[in-house]
């Protein structure tokens, strides 16, 4: 007993240090200390996207042969049920989040005449591969469309380091495509 009061002022330290090390290991992943980046402002991608003259947004549900279609491609179910999106014309503009590693990143698309125009990162929230925002990764993606499989009709380059948001960017495009495909079918009925 004595040797217990004699290290107790030890053992409370190592039990404290103990306690707060087991509190920070098993905080989930998602909960660590890496910030969104913001590349773009989706007001900025926007503007851009329809030279300052931006039109009012619109919602798609995601539901049947659509939610089907993106399940396929994503590989899981997109995360809302809904999708905003911007139409003048025959272009639009989609803002659509996907999971990298473990945290969503966001990316605009901007789709005329059923082919990708424009690709942009615009918040990453992962530790790493962020290199998916330049413009080398993303100009791959101008003229692309689907193909008769729902997904893109080219092969996208990856980026050694990146490959996770590498897919995630390639995953949404081709969900954009597919948005974009099911909004002219349902204005052409």
């Amino acid at each position: 007993m004595s040797m217990i009061k004699k290290a107790a002022g030890g053992t409370a330290i190592v039990v404290f240090v103990t306690a707060v090390m087991t509190t920070i290991l098993a905080l989930p992943s998602w909960a660590s200390a890496t910030k969104a980046i913001i590349y773009l402002s989706t007001d900025d991608f926007l503007k851009q996207s329809f030279s300052g003259d931006v039109p009012e947004p619109r919602t798609v549900w995601i539901k049947g042969t659509l939610k089907s279609e993106i399940h396929k491609t994503l590989e899981h179910d997109y995360p809302a049920l809904r999708v905003r999106y911007w139409l003048k014309g025959d272009r639009s503009a989609w803002i659509l989040d996907e999971i990298g590693k473990e945290k969503p990143l966001t990316a605009g698309f901007i789709i005329q005449n059923n082919k990708l125009e424009r690709v942009r990162l615009l918040v990453f929230r992962e530790s790493r591969g962020d290199e998916v925002r330049y413009p080398s990764f993303t100009e791959q993606f101008t003229g692309a469309s689907l193909n008769s499989k729902q997904q893109l009709d080219r092969r996208i380059d990856g980026i050694s380091g990146a490959t996770l948001s590498v897919n995630a960017i390639r995953k949404l495009a081709a969900v954009a495509l597919q948005l974009s495909d099911h909004i002219a079918q349902q204005q052409a009925n």
